[in-house]
């Protein structure tokens, strides 16, 4: 077996393409790495300046290790092994976008840390129940999301009323699954 490749090999490598300092950068690219990355180590701490961090397509089972990084607005962590938004709380204040499509999350426990999140892309995971959805509701900011096929959104898809149901539990959405929410004004509401 492999070993996998440290966050600090992965940057040494990146730094020696990029011809940048990781610690100077604003953007840092570490996806599908060979063999892949599996733990968000210390040495991310030393990313200080980055704002877009791609650890896309890897092996990466839990978010760890962002509190150094003060000024992350988007992260990357899309085709990993991910099960749990624990580890967030590092960024809770700065990140804007979070990408962690194709992974194994089921619950959303955690999410409402992320005070500035606008947008969450986040299909292909293992949410089921709307009791884990309607926490998305609790991200004052959240904007635009993508959560075509979980489970949840399989099920209501199927039944034709998925739009509609994720709309009225995540009122603030401006767009679902990449097609804009058009509300339907109340009868009788915004006639002067």
């Amino acid at each position: 077996m492999a070993k996998a490749t440290t966050i600090k090999e992965a940057l040494a490598k990146w730094e020696e393409k990029s011809g940048q300092k990781a610690s100077e950068a604003k953007e840092v690219k570490l996806y599908a790495q060979i063999p892949p990355v599996e733990k968000m180590d210390a040495t991310l701490s030393t990313l200080v300046n980055c704002e877009k961090l791609s650890l896309s397509t890897n092996c990466i089972e839990k978010i760890a290790n962002l509190n150094g990084l003060k000024n992350l607005r988007i992260l990357s962590l899309g085709r990993n092994n991910i099960k749990n938004l624990n580890g967030l709380e590092a960024v809770g204040e700065t990140l804007e976008e979070l990408w962690i499509s194709y992974n194994l999350i089921e619950k959303l426990k955690g999410i409402h840390v992320m005070k500035k999140l606008k947008v969450l892309y986040m299909s292909n995971n293992m949410v089921k129940e709307w009791a884990e959805f309607v926490r998305l509701a609790e991200l004052p900011l959240l904007e635009d999301l993508v959560f075509v096929a979980n489970p949840l959104e399989e099920k209501y898809s199927a039944e034709g009323s998925w739009i509609e149901e994720a709309t009225k539990r995540v009122p603030k959405l401006k767009k679902l699954d990449g097609t804009p929410v058009i509300k339907q004004e109340e009868e009788g509401e915004g006639e002067n």
